[in-house]
């Protein structure tokens, strides 16, 4: 890894790596940050690569990935790079899943899933749902899609930042449910913005709009750069019994403690 450049952490933490390797033909195509070889979280239950897109639209104050919100990074990894490492990892790996940031704020990323089709893989995709319109172009293409539901939907502003976010994700989490792409919903939490009465509302309102698959994940203050969601002594809660009161409304429930 380059000195004095942090890596992108996948879903429960594994390091990237960065490639060096050069293609002669360059597209340049897709803006990417990072790349895990391996991971085992990223898609549950498949083995699978993680490319990590450069840009997010939201600012939340847990993000894990602060390296990545900025539309271009210190470091990039060109897309052909990315390509040549996938086309030798051929009968080793279930799937590729392109996480960030936030994988819809580029437009490039429609291209770069075909091409990751053409190498011969299934595709997963990680969003907040901040881009509807090319969330739904994209659905076609994906197998899989985990979605990060950051509040009540009404309350997005108060963990993104950006106004009008909520609208954008409820809007995206429709057209996901009713696409019928294999998906999960899941939240972070941190109990400095979502206590359990507030992820009692957020469970309930997704079982009302068909959610099957839910999971909670613990905030890990790893790679988190703002030091008033670091140290404070909060607990998160999530051993006690109201999730499991959750739990019972699924047809899958995780609970991911850090």
């Amino acid at each position: 890894m380059p000195s004095g450049v942090s890596s992108p952490r996948s879903a429960r933490g594994s390091q990237t790596t960065w490639l060096t390797e050069r293609p002669a033909r360059v597209r340049g195509a897709l803006r990417v940050g990072g790349l895990t070889p391996l991971s085992t979280t990223d898609w549950p239950g498949e083995l699978c690569a993680v490319v990590f897109c450069q840009g997010c639209p939201w600012r939340c104050g847990y993000c894990h990935n602060p390296g990545l919100l900025p539309a271009r990074g210190r470091r990039r990894i060109h897309w052909d790079d990315v390509c040549a490492f996938l086309s030798r990892r051929r009968g080793l790996l279930d799937g590729v899943v392109f996480s960030g940031g936030e994988p819809l704020a580029q437009g490039g990323l429609a291209d770069a899933i075909a091409d990751v089709r053409r190498i011969g893989f299934r595709v997963g995709l990680h969003t907040g749902g901040a881009y509807p319109r090319r969330l739904a172009q994209v659905l076609p293409q994906v197998d899989w899609v985990g979605f990060d539901v950051k509040a009540l939907f009404d309350d997005y502003a108060l963990v993104t930042g950006v106004s009008g976010s909520g609208d954008a994700a409820l809007e995206s989490a429709r057209a996901l449910i009713a696409s019928g792409v294999d998906c999960e919903f899941r939240t972070t939490v941190h109990p400095r913005q979502l206590p359990p009465a507030t992820l009692v509302r957020i469970a309930d309102r997704l079982v009302e709009m068909g959610v099957r698959r839910y999971a909670l994940q613990q905030f890990r203050s790893t790679g988190c750069a703002t030091p008033a969601f670091m140290g404070d002594g909060l607990r998160s809660r999530l051993e006690e019994p109201w999730v499991a009161a959750i739990a019972h409304n699924f047809e899958s429930f995780s609970l991911r403690l850090a």
